[in-house]
Formats: structure tokens, C-alpha cells, sequence
């Protein structure tokens, strides 16, 4: 049996309108204002979405999928039919669990264009609703195609539908909000049932509008007290934190558990990532990072479509690589998935595990790895300390 689980990543990389603090693969339709993804260009993409996963499969040989994350771009746009033969297809080429999580990421904007409950038929069982506000000045600003009031009907409907797992992605520190109106967002989201929250921090990066344009951001104080405040809320209705922004009722993001385990991944889509861990002859393990090629033309010309980038995680990066993911985990990671999962020994970071202790920044380890308070406070700095 292979040590490591396994997940499948499919990239759908087109929207309606790009956002102007996404630095995600995400490209426009020229001349597309509304409505799901034009027919031909849906079935051309499907078909290159099977071809790269039938390219793929040697590395899932005797492996079971146990989720599939459908991000974007904006997934929504796909039709339900074409996800129901999509996913149909993919079950041939590899071994699905019997409980499988299939999310599928959507904007409020475009889901009025299709029944929800097509979606659920063509095997989706998880809706990730990027609602961002329910502040329509904050939606204006932030870009987004959809109303306040357009996202709580959506929610509304992925009930409707029969979703029982439904996340509601949520910023905050948006320009020039007050902590009222982020506590507001938060309430709203609790109030609509959502069974996850994925609650963050709005980050300027690269290669964005905002980057450019510098919107006035809320100071270091209020920030501070939104993220106190707004735990306060989640837990107050009975929402779990397991991650450093995801939230949950009943329970978490099987998918996501997995990234942050350090667990491996495929990927299919424009500008795809994926991690793949072999078994070498001595059983040892090679770790490797690929990327698919971003630009959707040139995905959809090369079909099965080649990765590039694709490159080996060194002995000397896995510690980073393992810690940057496992502890943003609330509960840490067990000790014994640092040796199942890179196929070092744990001995070579004890040096830098027993600093982290003597600061206060991790709990004295036994078998667990977990940061204290003061370290997820401090999270950056202290994965910065496994760095080569």
C-alpha cells in the first residue's frame, strides 16, 4: 500500500471578469458576459481535461482517489452535463472511494445560469461559494459579478439542491471595511447555514490590480480585532477551527486535509499543480512538483497536455516544504507522518524542534508536532526555521 493518500485537482481556468486581487490562473472570455461556457469550447476542454488524466494514471495505479477539487477560474461556468461525463469518465480511469468529497468551486454570479441540483446529479457533492461580502460597496471594489443578496439566494439554493456541505468563502480586511461590517459578513454567512468558512485575510500580491493601485486598508488595530472578534462569533455558534482560515461544522475539507497533511495530488486543467510521491527499488521516496501549462489556448492545442516545471522536492527542501503545510494544521501532525510522508528521519530536525519548544512557539513533542498560540501567531517565522 502506498503511505501517502492521494487527490485529484481539475482547473477550470476562464471567468466571466477577473477580479482585481486574484492572482490565480484565471482568464477572460473575449466578448463572454454571462451565461456557462460556450458548447464547443466546454467539450473541447472536457476532452483535454481526459486526455491529461489518462496521461496520469501510472501514477495512480493502485491508489484510490479520496477527493477531487474543482477550482478555478470559475468552475460554475462549466455545464452540469458536462461535468456528469467528466466525472463519469474519470471513474473508469481511476479507483474513486466509495464516499469520494467532489467540491466544486462557484460564483454566486453564474450559478443562476443552471440548476444546482444538475450539478449534484453529475456527481458533485461539495459547493464552495466565493461570496467574499455580503457588503455590495465591498463587492464593487473587490470586483465581483454578484450581488449580496444574489449570494445569500445562491446559498439558499445549494440547500435547496440537497447539498450538505457547503463552504462560504469569506475576506476580510477588505479596503476601508470597519470591524462591524466583517463581523456582518460573518453573521450573514452563519445565519445562511453554511457547514464551512473559509475565513482570510485579504493579501495584496504580484501581478494584481490592487497591487498596483494600493487600496487603503483597514490599520494593524482593526485587523487585530476582526480576528479576535470573529473567532469569538464562529465559536460561539459552534464552528471548529482546524487551519489557520477554515472553519467547520460537522466536519472539515477532505480535500484541503490533504494539501495540508502533505498528501499527494494530481492535476488535470490549465496551470495545474501537482505533487507525486514514487517508491523508489530501496523504498525510498522521491518527491516531485509539476505544473501544467497556464494559458488555456495553448493547454487546449497540446493534449495529452505536457507538464512543465516539473521538479524534484530535495532531501534538504522536504523539512520546509513538509512543516510549511502540516502546521498550519490546529492540530498539528503526528511525528510518525514526518518519516511516512518524506521518508526522512525525524532526528535530522529534533535540533530545530527543541529550539521551537525552548521559545514557546511549538508544545514539547512526543508524538505530535503543534504549534502553540503564540506560534500560529508567529507561523511564518517559525516554518521559516526548517528552511534549507
Amino acid at each position: 500500500m502506498h503511505p501517502v493518500p492521494l487527490s485529484l485537482y481539475i482547473h477550470l481556468p476562464w471567468c466571466i471578469k477577473k477580479c482585481p486581487y486574484c492572482d490565480f490562473n484565471s482568464h477572460t472570455l473575449d466578448g463572454h458576459t454571462h451565461g456557462l461556457l460556450p458548447e464547443q469550447l466546454a467539450s473541447n476542454y472536457v476532452q483535454a481535461l481526459l486526455a491529461d488524466a489518462r496521461a496520469q494514471t501510472h501514477w495512480a495505479y493502485g491508489r484510490t482517489i479520496d477527493s477531487i477539487f474543482i477550482g478555478g477560474g470559475t468552475p460554475s461556468l462549466l455545464p452540469p452535463a458536462h461535468y456528469a461525463h467528466l466525472l463519469a469518465e474519470l471513474a473508469k480511469l481511476y479507483r474513486f472511494a466509495s464516499d469520494i468529497e467532489i467540491t466544486m468551486e462557484a460564483n454566486s454570479g453564474t450559478l443562476e445560469y443552471a440548476p444546482l441540483e444538475n450539478y449534484r446529479s453529475a456527481g458533485i457533492n461539495r459547493l464552495s461559494i466565493g461570496v467574499q461580502s455580503f457588503n455590495d460597496t465591498h463587492l464593487q471594489a473587490l470586483g465581483r459579478i454578484h450581488s449580496s443578496s444574489e449570494a445569500a439566494k445562491s446559498i439558499a439554493a445549494a440547500h435547496k439542491a440537497g447539498f450538505a456541505h457547503i463552504n462560504v468563502d469569506l475576506m476580510h480586511g477588505l479596503p476601508k471595511q470597519t470591524l462591524e461590517q466583517a463581523i456582518f459578513d460573518l453573521q450573514n454567512a452563519i445565519d445562511l447555514g453554511a457547514t464551512h468558512i473559509s475565513w482570510y485575510q485579504l493579501t495584496i500580491e504580484p501581478n494584481t490590480v490592487f497591487y498596483r493601485s494600493k487600496p487603503q486598508l483597514p490599520n494593524e488595530n482593526t485587523l487585530e480585532r476582526i480576528q479576535q472578534q470573529g473567532e469569538e462569533l464562529l465559536k460561539q455558534h459552534g464552528f471548529t477551527q482546524y487551519e489557520v482560515s477554515a472553519w467547520y461544522k460537522g466536519e472539515p475539507c477532505r480535500h484541503n486535509l490533504n494539501y495540508w497533511q502533505f498528501g499527494d495530488y494530481l492535476a488535470i486543467g490549465a496551470g495545474g499543480h501537482g505533487k507525486i510521491t514514487h517508491i523508489k527499488a530501496d523504498g525510498s521516496l522521491h518527491i516531485e512538483r509539476y505544473q501544467k501549462t497556464r494559458l488555456p489556448g495553448d493547454y487546449l492545442k497540446h493534449t495529452p497536455a505536457a507538464a512543465i516545471g516539473q521538479t524534484q522536492v530535495t532531501p534538504q527542501e522536504l523539512p520546509f516544504e513538509y512543516m510549511l503545510n502540516t502546521l498550519r494544521l490546529m492540530a498539528g501532525t503526528p511525528i510518525a507522518n514526518f518519516n511516512r510522508f518524506t521518508g526522512l528521519n525525524y532526528i535530522a530536525i529534533q535540533p530545530i524542534v527543541d529550539d521551537l519548544v525552548a521559545a514557546k512557539l511549538l508544545y514539547p513533542a512526543t508524538e505530535h508536532l503543534q504549534c502553540t498560540q503564540l506560534g500560529m501567531r508567529y507561523l511564518n517565522s517559525v516554518v521559516a526555521k526548517f528552511a534549507p
